[in-house]
């Protein structure tokens, strides 16, 4: 999607209902700083208003993504060309999640294996070398919820018994048996536990 043409567009359908940047927002309930991202072409609206913003411009949300008013002839097509553009940029989005996942566990890692290797080398007292190792620990602690929270929106699991791809819920990934990002779960569909890799896409 070309968001220089959107914010172009959303620009041109605002002055033709004669509002300003500061009118569209506050019917909108945001800031007229993001309205200004949208025009510029810095930021997307968000999904949870673009409806709402595309009924107050009367235009369809498949305009809006495509930048421009579509005739009947193209509107299939135009449509079909933003689903895909959004699939492959949530594809894209959930790519850079789970690379940022291996990062943050590597970074918290760091500090633990320090702790460690400072609590071993040094000639301290039993207690003060456990107090060290849990400092150290205390990042990855820290971490542990958001990596997981990335693991369960990243991506899909998918079924080894009926290939059904699916997210599952935060509390099924947390308690799920692992091996790096296979877990054991349970499927919604088929109902079987099984060993379910984690995929980009539901392809």
């Amino acid at each position: 999607m070309d968001q220089i043409k959107i914010g172009k567009f959303i620009a041109q359908c605002r002055k033709q209902k004669n509002l300003t940047q500061a009118q569209l927002a506050e019917k909108l309930g945001i800031t007229d700083r993001a309205v200004s991202k949208w025009e510029t072409g810095k930021a997307m609206p968000d999904s949870s208003i673009m409806l709402e913003l595309c009924n107050m411009l009367d235009i369809t949300v498949n305009e809006l993504l495509s930048g421009e008013v579509i005739t009947v002839d193209n509107y299939n097509k135009e449509l079909e060309n933003n689903l895909l553009e959004m699939i492959r940029q949530k594809e894209q989005s959930d790519r850079r999640l789970l690379t940022m996942e291996i990062v943050m566990g590597t970074v918290c890692l760091i500090p633990l294996l320090a702790a460690v290797c400072l609590a071993n080398m040094l000639p301290l007292e039993e207690g003060v070398q456990v107090l060290i190792i849990l400092a150290g620990l205390l990042p990855l602690l820290i971490a542990t919820p958001f990596a997981l929270k990335i693991e369960q929106k990243a991506g899909y699991y998918v079924c080894k018994c009926c290939n059904h791809t699916y997210i599952p819920q935060y509390s099924k990934v947390f308690w799920a048996m692992h091996m790096g990002r296979t877990r054991y779960m349970r499927c919604p569909k088929c109902g079987k536990y099984s060993w379910q890799k984690k995929v980009i896409s539901k392809d």
